[in-house]
């Protein structure tokens, strides 16, 4: 407990500096990384204002707000949490975003003319990256979709967590892994197209929601990027990495 409260303590002295660094602060769910940095750029440019994100997957950065961590916005891959923080009084209502979805993406192209089930069944997929089904929404998504084609148990000693969805595709980009059940936004990264992917069908969209922290450090920063968020510069950005 003395270890972990020494490691709470750590994050909430390092954060508040971040926080004075920048003229925002945005706690992303790690999925909308791709599209994410093209955003911040052009709101950066459009408004002269800085912005800081911080890239977790939505459970660990959860934790983080409950925890006091001084952020402005909270971008998740889920509606769940978002709700949480705002029957707990501590954001404002939320609104949704992004919609996701989630692809079996791998190196070995050869793979990709089977269907998704097909391709988790071939033997030279040793190894399947998956993000954590507990704190990452598209780790819960995949999980929905093996439960469903009768997967999940037969896999389990072929699955590798990843403890974000980016991870997971770190892990199959680099060979850690032979597949990764990854986000769809992946694909469209130069990693992404060096590879191959099938849509899994049976997964659950991911419906991903923002809040508005109640304390937030800087109100009116964050109200311009939450309406630029609703522009059709960021609308273009979000088709083209595959998001609704």
């Amino acid at each position: 407990m003395k270890r972990l409260a020494s490691l709470i303590l750590a994050v909430m002295l390092l954060l508040p500096q971040a926080a004075s660094a920048a003229d925002l602060l945005v706690a992303q769910a790690a999925n909308f990384m791709p599209a994410m940095k093209e955003i911040i750029p052009a709101f950066e440019k459009q408004t002269g204002l800085t912005v800081q994100a911080t890239y977790a997957s939505t459970g660990k950065l959860y934790g983080q707000i409950v925890n006091g961590a001084p952020f402005d916005l909270f971008l998740a891959a889920d509606q769940r949490r978002p709700a949480k923080l705002f029957k707990d009084g501590l954001a404002a209502e939320p609104f949704v975003y992004a919609k996701g979805q989630v692809v079996l993406w791998t190196m070995k192209k050869e793979l990709c003319a089977k269907p998704w089930t097909e391709i988790l069944k071939d033997d030279s997929v040793r190894k399947v990256a998956i993000a954590n089904t507990e704190t990452a929404p598209y780790g819960t998504s995949a999980m929905k979709a093996l439960q469903t084609e009768g997967l999940w148990d037969s896999l389990q000693s072929r699955l590798v967590y990843g403890q974000s969805i980016a991870q997971v595709f770190q892990f199959a980009s680099t060979g850690a892994a032979d597949a990764g059940l990854c986000a769809f936004s992946s694909v469209f990264t130069d990693q992404g197209r060096k590879g191959a992917y099938v849509v899994v069908d049976k997964a659950p969209e991911v419906i991903q929601a923002a809040c508005v922290l109640k304390n937030a450090p800087h109100a009116e920063a964050v109200a311009k990027f939450v309406d630029f968020l609703n522009t059709d510069e960021v609308k273009a950005i979000k088709s083209k990495y595959g998001y609704k």
